[in-house]
């Protein structure tokens, strides 16, 4: 008997899913949970395919079902007859869900109602060489396309004193790179007393923390980045030069549609002030491909502001409705627009990552490595390294080549 975790989606779902092996473990039995995703359609149907496919490899498991797709259609899963209970993502992280023998087959109350996140810090992550450390969890925006809201709840943040000594914790375990993740870490602290910011825990974790060697930041929204983690981004060299940008769209009148509170002159003058700050500094975003209304013109504009921002690390989702989302009930774009879109972006960010990796060769990095003889460079590229070599440690390399899609060191 033993228990096996299945995650999909996020950084934080990583982060929670320790937590719930460490629970699932201290009670026994032989278990399957999947900790499921519902940013788009396409990754609750990747879900339901994987728990299809786990009871055929374990007969005798009990799958259970958990993550933010459980929490906003429990039904759904709970009608699959591979799956013998469904948790919310509020029942998830309490000890007793797993510790206890289940009397409710469904088990998801109103996210809504939460107003407390308790850290879920864990002190180890099962076949990762970074740390992934929750400092937040929920979103109190609504943008017309998304539906985590409904899945995560209110925005709400863990003490700053409790984020620090995970990661002391974390540092003596030998953990020498940390992500910070939530839903919206940028909204961190409004709801604590004080509030302060996500900067003001990033300077905490810098000073007070000296053992972390490289400290990153999950997917961040830059019209909430404060001062004081813009001053920490260019003044501490263990601030990775990477930022994985909520970016969406570089078309005006489409970030309006989708509710967002930027407009593509923010967002240049956001990415042209980090490359002043920290000349070095890298770019991600994800972008959506065939928003509802998004013209060809509109489209373009969005092309164009790829190439405007300097992304590097481009992630593509082709538009996919939501029920329950205002953006499901705006005129669609065709099928094949939005994928022949999606398309054209992906060869963008194809080329723009090989001319990344083009002007990395000959440059020395320091890369964290990973399993597989792999590893991450300072800027989150990829790197094949030779020979074998021990994850988790920080490698001085030289870039002899790329292969169009990730670095060869020397």
């Amino acid at each position: 008997m033993a228990v096996e975790i299945v995650t999909f989606g996020c950084r934080l779902n990583i982060a929670e899913s320790e937590a719930l092996r460490r629970h699932a473990e201290a009670a026994g039995g032989d278990i399957v949970i999947v900790n499921t995703c519902a940013v788009t359609a396409e990754a609750t149907r990747h879900a339901r395919q994987s728990i299809r496919r786990l009871k055929r490899e374990r007969p005798g498991a009990e799958i259970v079902v958990t993550g933010c797709a459980a929490q906003i259609e429990p039904g759904r899963f709970a009608a699959m007859p591979e799956v013998a209970r469904v948790v919310g993502n509020a029942e998830k992280m309490r000890p007793e869900t797993w510790t206890t023998p289940a009397t409710e087959r469904v088990s998801v109350s109103d996210i809504m109602a939460v107003r407390e996140t308790a850290p879920q810090m864990a002190d180890a992550f099962e076949g990762h060489t970074r740390a992934f450390v929750q400092v937040q969890n929920g979103c109190d925006h609504r943008c017309t396309f998304c539906v985590i809201p409904y899945g995560r709840g209110p925005s709400r943040s863990v003490p700053m004193g409790e984020v620090v000594d995970s990661l002391k914790r974390l540092v003596d375990n030998g953990y020498r790179e940390a992500v910070i993740t939530g839903v919206d870490i940028t909204s961190y602290g409004a709801d604590l007393p004080g509030k302060p910011t996500l900067g003001l825990l990033v300077k905490n974790i810098l000073r007070h923390v000296p053992g972390l060697a490289r400290l990153r930041l999950s997917s961040i929204d830059s019209v909430e980045a404060d001062d004081h983690l813009l001053e920490a981004i260019a003044t501490d060299a263990r601030m990775m030069p990477h930022l994985h940008l909520s970016l969406q769209s570089g078309d005006d009148l489409v970030l309006k549609r989708m509710k967002r509170r930027h407009a593509h002159a923010d967002m240049l003058k956001f990415v042209e002030t980090l490359r002043r700050l920290r000349p070095d500094m890298v770019f991600g975003a994800d972008i959506i491909a065939g928003f509802p209304t998004e013209t060809e013109e509109m489209f373009a504009r969005s092309y164009e502001a790829v190439v405007a921002y300097g992304l590097t690390h481009l992630h593509v989702f082709p538009f996919s409705p939501r029920p329950g989302t205002p953006a499901a009930r705006m005129p669609q774009v065709a099928r094949e627009i939005v994928k022949e879109r999606a398309a054209r972006l992906r060869g963008l960010g194809a080329r723009l990552l090989e001319m990344h990796l083009a002007g990395e060769v000959g440059q020395q990095r320091i890369v964290l490595t990973e399993r597989g003889g792999v590893g991450r460079t300072e800027a989150f590229t990829p790197v094949k390294l030779p020979g074998s070599t021990v994850p988790g440690q920080l490698l001085p390399v030289i870039i002899g080549a790329h292969d169009g899609r990730q670095l060869v060191a020397a």
